[in-house]
């Protein structure tokens, strides 16, 4: 037997210690709020700057790359169960040294996604409430957010889930009610267009949306939480993509209908800018305080999901294995939760939004080219005979589309200086792999 099998066969084993409590409507609720977070506030101006009216194109193209990596998601999810999502897929693919590289990339969008919105939830609150403006108020109540949920998720998967819910209906209220009564208020002459963009301007802003999608890794990866992950995870994903995808398209007419050409010209505040047109000054509070509760959604979601990355680490001896350690009474992965977020915080004290988003962007996409590409092994990979795998015709020609998608990014905005400093974040990773491997190597036999 291979060290790879016996390494797959420990972590089932580990994962045999947590509870399978998420269900379709929590693994869904957990995805939208995961997608729909803070930026969703703020695109509809930042498109609108680069496409006008013909916005709705980059949200029409966005979703079909995301239909194309969420049924390379869909298909990898049916086959692997582990805890770690999109890790775990690679890695049962590809060995322990790509699954981690997968990892690592992984944990540059996460924190620094999660830092950073932080810093949204924080700033937004500050704008309905100037004495959170304080600096010192302003670092305790970070400290408190963080600590609030992290109590709430170490007292189990079932407890963090409902939160997530909770969440998610509290932040999509402000927003279903800017589309409900803001689409009475559409000018059908500010989202007309008859100039098709340039390639480069759609391919600019489709860049720009799939980072407003990104949130589905974040939720898978508790999979080792999730009931019958085989049917659970595609249902889920695909339930949670088209209510995300109506949401944003919507969104996005109401805005440049109501505002028109004015769009652009409100980048922080551009939906509460067109609330107070049709609903005064009390819409426009109530969508600041919607991206509030929005942002705190994002962190909430997050800390729920992300912190089983350390898990698996730990897990799987790439870190040490105290940090696969689960609550005794809660069956919680407790060390990781507390050590994310405990990373979280610090980063959200010390570093600005722009500073901690720079590199998430690209990271997340080199992590969706090698979930896709693990689709091909994983496929020849054998079932067990109670796991029902996600099979149909043509399935194999996915994962090509899904990467040549990212490949067509990538050559269209050419982020080179993004991927030379994730470059050097993989080789200072890699560097402390190989030598934790050969220190483990020469290590006696107990």
């Amino acid at each position: 037997m291979s060290e790879e099998t016996i390494s797959i066969e420990r972590a089932e084993r580990v994962d045999e210690q947590l509870v399978r409590a998420i269900g379709v409507p929590g693994l869904t609720a957990n995805i939208v709020n995961s997608t729909i977070g803070a930026g969703i506030f703020v695109l509809p101006a930042l498109v609108a700057k680069g496409l006008g009216p013909a916005a709705p194109l980059a949200f029409i193209a966005c979703a079909i790359a995301m239909v194309l990596f969420v049924t390379c998601f869909a298909i990898a999810g049916s086959r692997v169960s582990l805890t770690g999502g999109l890790y775990a897929y690679v890695e049962v693919a590809f060995g322990r040294y790509v699954g981690f590289v997968a990892g690592v990339l992984y944990g540059i969008t996460a924190i620094s996604a999660v830092a950073g919105v932080g810093n949204v939830l924080v700033d937004s609150l500050g704008g309905l409430v100037p004495l959170l403006g304080n600096s010192i108020v302003r670092v305790g109540l970070m400290f408190v957010i963080y600590l609030t949920l992290v109590i709430i998720n170490l007292r189990g998967v079932g407890g963090g889930a409902g939160a997530v819910g909770a969440v998610t209906v509290a932040k999509l209220l402000p927003i279903l009610l800017f589309l409900f009564i803001g689409i009475f208020f559409i000018n059908r002459a500010n989202i007309g267009w008859s100039v098709w963009p340039s390639s480069e301007e759609l391919g600019n802003s489709i860049l720009l949306l799939i980072f407003a999608f990104v949130g589905i890794e974040v939720a898978l990866i508790p999979s080792g939480e999730v009931k019958n992950p085989a049917r659970t995870v595609p249902r889920a994903a695909y339930l949670a993509l088209v209510s995300t995808t109506v949401i944003y398209i919507t969104i996005q007419l109401v805005a440049q209908g109501t505002l028109g050409a004015g769009l652009a010209n409100y980048p922080k505040t551009p939906l509460a800018e067109a609330a107070a047109i049709f609903l005064g000054n009390i819409g426009r509070t109530i969508l600041i305080f919607g991206a509030a509760v929005s942002a705190f959604g994002f962190v909430a979601s997050d800390i729920l999901s992300s912190p089983r990355m350390i898990f698996a680490f730990g897990r799987d001896g790439l870190l040490p294995a105290w940090f696969a350690h689960v609550h005794p009474r809660y069956r919680s992965p407790d060390v990781a939760i507390i050590t994310y977020a405990a990373i979280a915080f610090i980063l959200s004290v010390c570093s600005s939004f722009e500073q901690l988003a720079v590199l998430s962007n690209v990271a997340i996409l080199l992590m969706y080219l090698l979930c896709c590409a693990s689709v091909w092994p994983l496929i020849r990979r054998e079932v067990p005979p109670d796991q029902r795998a996600l099979v149909f015709p043509g399935m194999r020609i996915v994962p090509a589309l899904a990467i040549g998608a990212i490949l067509w990014l990538f050559w269209l905005t050419q982020p080179w200086d993004k991927f030379a400093k994730i470059g050097a974040i993989l080789l200072g990773a890699s560097i402390l792999y190989f030598l934790r491997a050969k220190f483990r190597s020469i290590q006696p036999a107990s």
